[in-house]
């Protein structure tokens, strides 16, 4: 046989070992869809296959993780948000594409859009302040995500020149844009701690605020709000006998809840070589046996406290503080400016939110409260609901939270004390929808 010839041979074994085996099992378990996932090991492929479940807001309620020498075994109990199984062949063939395409990387590219990374002081009215500054400027919000903790804020907004309808390629605009911005974003005179730059990450927008939120030490800071979710309970142990440091957390459960800790443990320079993920009605418990890349354990308190902290920090940089309100509005210029200045102007303070632009359709969802931190006054939602339009902004509420509510809280329907339960049927068929990966989601 000629050398080339067993070249090719050689690359397609290669290729064949290197591809990870998938496999979805709808048979075994009676209340979950089974996702096998075998692969080669290397740093962060864990991390990419629970990408693609968060991807779509699978909830993960089982998952056991392990590898044996070079080869990573993954198995995840998946269900949809209401609990069921997944049926939908366009959903089940995308995971199993996905999960095993991973061993090839994702690139997640701008699409012609510029990328704006945002880090600063958290205040009431702080992104009407900034949405302000991009309509003035005439750019064009195309997707925006932005979290806030502990006083600090992140946000990754992808912006187009209104005239052009393509990236910002104007010097001069660009620096004006990025100074307004970084004058916003400092509060009180802190301009060291505010950052703005334009981004050419083709990183997962989610790990990347993520890694800006680590970058900013939000885990060392203190909290601003009276009212805040339940820290999370975390602890490192070391397993001395055999190598591995072992962290446990637990906290409630809820959608990307193993992805924002596997990123924040892999974006520190751990492998994660086992763990299992439990759920129990509304609790989630984690555990991992971890070691550096170098193999490793923790090997100091000071370093298992910074563990402790920055994985607390990583549970709740995703709560979902306050009232969900979504968006659903044909796109202008402007439109999330006179939004936020509503928000601004009725005292309410936006702790999250995700916006995108979809066929001229804005689609944005805000997570808001009162100005201290406590759950928004109905009576002020409903009153913003009308300045903005009853049928465009509406009450929503995810079904985790709503099994939390008692009957004291007294649900009527209609308005915002009876806040409406969000359909997610067809939620995961809207996420490919907007992956474009189908044509419809009806």
């Amino acid at each position: 046989m000629e050398w080339s010839a067993c070249t090719d041979e050689y690359e397609k074994l290669v290729i064949r070992m290197s591809t990870p085996r998938v496999v979805i099992d709808n048979a075994v378990c009676s209340t979950a869809t089974i996702v096998k996932v075998d692969s080669a090991r290397k740093h962060g492929i864990l991390l990419d296959a629970i990408q693609v479940l968060a991807d779509l807001d699978l909830l993960i309620k089982k998952a056991y993780i392990s590898s044996d020498g070079r080869w990573f075994m993954d198995v995840f109990h998946v269900t949809d948000q209401l609990g069921n199984k997944l049926t939908d062949e366009s959903v089940l063939n995308y995971i199993e594409q996905s999960l095993g395409s991973i061993h090839n990387g994702k690139i997640n590219s701008s699409n012609g859009f510029t990328a704006l990374e945002l880090t600063g002081t958290d205040r009431v009215g702080i992104l009407s302040e900034v949405f302000a500054v991009l309509a003035e400027l005439q750019c064009d919000v195309v997707e925006a995500k932005v979290w806030t903790h502990n006083g600090r804020i992140a946000s990754l907004i992808y912006v187009r020149d209104c005239d052009s309808r393509s990236a910002l390629e104007d010097y001069q605009k660009i620096n004006k844009l990025e100074a307004r911005l970084r004058n916003v974003l400092k509060g009180d005179n802190d301009i060291r701690s505010a950052k703005t730059s334009i981004s050419n990450s083709v990183i997962h927008p989610e790990r990347r605020l993520h890694q800006m939120m680590f970058a900013d030490r939000d885990y060392e800071r203190s909290r601003i709000f009276k009212f805040t979710p339940e820290t999370p309970f975390v602890s490192v142990q070391n397993w001395a006998e055999k190598g591995y440091s072992v962290v446990n957390v637990q906290c409630k459960d809820r959608i990307k809840l193993m992805f924002d800790v596997v990123c924040n443990l892999t974006d520190m320079e751990y492998v994660v070589f086992h763990a299992t993920i439990n759920t129990k009605d509304d609790q989630a418990y984690l555990e991992f046996y971890i070691r550096h890349k170098d193999g490793t354990p923790i090997s100091s308190e000071p370093e298992r406290q910074r563990v402790i902290q920055c994985l607390q920090a990583a549970v709740e940089r995703r709560a979902n503080e306050g009232v969900r309100l979504e968006l659903y509005a044909e796109d202008k210029q402007g439109l999330l400016a006179e939004v936020m200045r509503t928000f601004r102007e009725n005292g309410m303070n936006v702790t999250r939110t995700e916006i995108s632009t979809v066929g001229g359709v804005a689609a944005n969802v805000f997570y808001v409260t009162d100005a201290m931190g406590y759950p928004a006054d109905p009576k002020i939602i409903e009153s913003v609901r009308q300045k903005i339009g009853l049928s465009n902004l509406k009450v929503k509420e995810l079904p985790l939270l709503r099994q939390q509510k008692t009957k004291s809280e007294g649900d009527q329907p209609g308005g915002v004390g009876g806040a409406v339960l969000l359909s997610l049927g067809s939620l995961v068929r809207r996420n490919l929808y907007n992956l474009g990966l189908i044509k419809s989601c009806s």
